[in-house]
């Protein structure tokens, strides 16, 4: 997979793409991440990729040439272009599933005001990663590649895929390790029984309550 990110910040992605499981993603050559500067597509002087807003109104909105520009030098037939707006659909694993099946995304961040309403006509989709306005698209270019490359195929193992928080529609089950006790905390009695039909059980029941408790939106839907 190949992942192109616009952004007028690029450095912001420094730490984030030679740490952990990215790193060793890049390095086992099973994503190709590039971030690119879409300042480097203006025509204008000073490298402009702002204006004041039709209409007035406080901030500066990017405009659709310099990104239009971008994506035009970098797509493919295999593109998949996404904008990152908090007016966008709300992103969740599903959705992380269905973009590890693209062979390439094209990620583009927003800053400032925004970006020109009409650069939607040459995206494919638009993703809001959630009910709050972040100062530009950067982080959520992250938590998405993230969520993504994580998912491909040998990046980490299926069994660590398999027992995560959304796959089977619950949040994770609790987990623990040594000591068995800390400071007066210990760990449940069944976790070490040996019992794996109990601790199944016992995972599955820890599974439903926690969401019950914490994602009411997500128990309706289980129970659906």
């Amino acid at each position: 997979m190949r992942i192109d990110i616009l952004s007028l910040f690029p450095n912001i992605f420094d730490g984030f793409l030679t740490e952990s499981i990215i790193k060793r993603a890049i390095t086992n050559q099973k994503v190709e991440i590039n971030v690119i500067d879409f300042r480097k597509y203006t025509t204008l002087n000073n490298n402009q990729v702002d204006d004041t807003a039709f209409g007035g109104g406080a901030g500066m909105v990017i405009m659709c040439d310099p990104i239009v520009r971008a994506i035009n030098d970098i797509k493919t037939s295999d593109s998949h272009i996404i904008l990152l707006d908090p007016k966008g659909t709300l992103y969740n694993e599903q959705k992380a599933l269905k973009l590890k099946e693209y062979k390439h995304l094209i990620i583009i961040c927003g800053h400032y005001e925004g970006i020109d309403e009409r650069i939607k006509n040459y995206v494919d989709e638009v993703i809001c990663i959630g009910d709050y306005v972040l100062t530009g698209g950067e982080i959520a270019a992250m938590a998405i590649t993230d969520s993504v490359v994580r998912l491909i195929p040998g990046v980490i193992t299926g069994e660590s895929l398999e027992s995560e928080s959304f796959n089977n529609g619950l949040l994770d089950y609790p987990v623990y390790t040594k000591p068995r006790i800390y400071d007066g905390y210990e760990v449940p009695e069944v976790l070490l029984s040996g019992d794996h039909k109990k601790i199944a059980e016992y995972r599955q029941k820890e599974a439903e309550r926690l969401t019950k408790e914490n994602r009411p939106d997500l128990w309706e839907k289980y129970h659906d």
